[in-house]
């Protein structure tokens, strides 16, 4: 049966305490791992980390999907430690700020990653070790740590995402936090003990991240799997009998243009998306595909971890509805004034109750912007996220999304700071203006165009300067080289005519 929406939270480690020991937990390319195997591998490295780190301290990972980065989220809670994935496409410069800023004292990556850091990149206290060192300390270690009592209001980890302005914040998600999204999730995904679960997503998200979790909580299977291109999802689907599958809208389109192998797509039970709305065509892509699954589109922000899903019986009577609530979390749309809009009305959406994340590491000032006291409504209390969407909510209780009030990038399911792309431009010393936009791209969602002035002749320095410093998602697709750029009345770069000038010209 599925799992009971439980709303008593337990140690992020307890995870993996449920599953049946011979059952098959953990799948990877080499090795396969039961939950009696599984639950061993994370006691000796919570053991390790425990006898290396004082309690508290940031354990940080930047490596490809393996033994090591699905086990330490659950060994460094285990241990009362503070775990931060990187996601291993950002480069030294990202990466080198998500290690200042959260003041790791240890990092564990990929030889090979690893090696592109500079002097510097890392603080001095910071230890650098690559996999395979990381586990040969932790067996010549030998321990044993077991199930921990940890309070589960306890921070236990801190994921960065970018904002629309600045370098990317650290989102801090306690063992609470995590453990009810993985019960929530589980629950109306109707996940059972014999899913297995093809965790194709970054697992430096809490998309990603909960891929594991909520399979984990149910006692099912994990394939982890970083794809070059989208037919390797088609095969992993068919060789190990994937029943769910998460994506974003741009993997979805490749999905359906490519050819699976016979019978491979009728495993499938359900496919989850976030990220990014589904566009009519594509749900009708996606019911052609895979008629047996039940599609699941889902809403949520870093700072509260999911909002909204859409019932899969209302898809295609409501095909753009963000749905409503998910289990442990109260959504209101509240007015300018603060008080609850009417149905129909417009407001912005506020994220009440235990999902709730803490707040961004060491900034105060970001933190009371965006998590503020609840509204006087609200039947959990506490503090919310205000998350700056605009929606509204229909006479039967759905949501539709209207717009954002920032100005986030977000391009194939990537969210993208425009100054972060700035600063970067600016920094080659190519440019003495930038500014970087978000249009519309059928594929992407949104393709970044990067608009700069300076000499066009230097052009290829420019992307290869970009190429060397940031990942390949926030790469412009286009570059627009201006010997001046308009400015409004206060003197600042008029981005609104920006805008409106690229689009022109995109459509002319």
């Amino acid at each position: 049966m599925p799992i009971a929406p439980d709303p008593v939270p337990f140690p992020l480690d307890h995870l993996v305490v449920r599953g049946k020991d011979e059952a098959t937990a953990l799948i990877l390319r080499d090795r396969r791992f039961s939950y009696r195997e599984l639950r061993a591998r994370v006691a000796l490295l919570a053991a390790w980390l425990a006898a290396e780190l004082p309690e508290g301290a940031r354990v940080a990972s930047w490596a490809a999907k393996g033994e090591t980065t699905c086990l330490l989220p659950l060994a460094a809670a285990r241990a009362g430690l503070v775990h931060v994935p990187i996601n291993p496409l950002l480069k030294r410069a990202q990466v080198s700020h998500i290690l200042a800023d959260s003041g790791a004292e240890m990092l564990i990556g990929t030889r090979a990653r690893l090696g592109t850091l500079e002097p510097g990149d890392a603080p001095a206290a910071c230890r650098l070790l690559d996999e395979e060192e990381c586990w040969h300390e932790a067996e010549a270690c030998g321990g044993d740590l077991g199930p921990s009592s940890r309070d589960p209001d306890e921070l236990a980890a801190i994921l960065y995402t970018s904002g629309s302005t600045g370098k990317p914040k650290g989102v801090m998600l306690s063992h609470a936090n995590m453990w009810l999204g993985a019960v929530s999730v589980a629950h109306y995904l109707g996940m059972e003990a014999d899913d297995v679960t093809l965790a194709v997503l970054p697992l430096s998200f809490d998309y990603g991240q909960n891929q594991l979790f909520c399979t984990w909580i149910v006692g099912g299977a994990v394939v982890p799997l970083d794809y070059l291109f989208p037919r390797d999802v088609a095969k992993a689907c068919a060789k190990h009998g994937v029943t769910t599958l998460a994506a974003v809208p741009p993997l979805w389109v490749q999905l359906t243009e490519v050819e699976w192998p016979d019978g491979s797509a009728k495993t499938l039970r359900r496919l989850t998306n976030s990220g990014g709305a589904l566009t009519r065509e594509l749900v009708a892509d996606l019911r052609a595909r895979f008629p047996q699954a039940r599609l699941f589109p889902m809403y949520g922000l870093t700072e509260a971890f999911r909002s909204t899903y859409l019932d899969p019986d209302l898809v295609d009577s409501h095909p753009t509805s963000m749905g409503t609530a998910i289990p442990f979390a109260e959504i209101l749309v509240v007015t300018d004034e603060g008080g609850l809009a009417a149905p129909g009305e417009e407001g912005e959406l506020v994220h009440c109750g235990p999902l709730v994340a803490q707040g961004y590491w060491q900034d105060e000032q970001r933190t009371a912007e965006r998590f503020k006291p609840a509204p006087r409504d609200s039947e959990y209390g506490g503090m919310a996220v205000y998350s700056g969407d605009r929606v509204r909510r229909d006479a039967g209780g759905l949501l539709y999304f209207v717009g954002r009030r920032d100005a986030m990038i977000k391009s194939a399911g990537n969210r993208i700071s425009p100054q972060e792309l700035e600063d970067a431009a600016r920094a080659t010393d190519l440019v003495s203006e930038a500014v970087a936009l978000g249009v519309p791209d059928e594929r992407l969602g949104q393709a970044v165009h990067l608009v700069v002035r300076g000499d066009p002749a230097r052009d290829a320095d420019l992307k290869a300067a970009l190429a060397k410093e940031l990942p390949n998602f926030m790469q412009p697709q286009a570059i627009h080289w201006r010997e001046t750029l308009p400015v409004n009345p206060n003197g600042k770069l008029d981005r609104t005519l920006i805008s409106q000038q690229i689009m022109a010209e995109i459509r002319a």
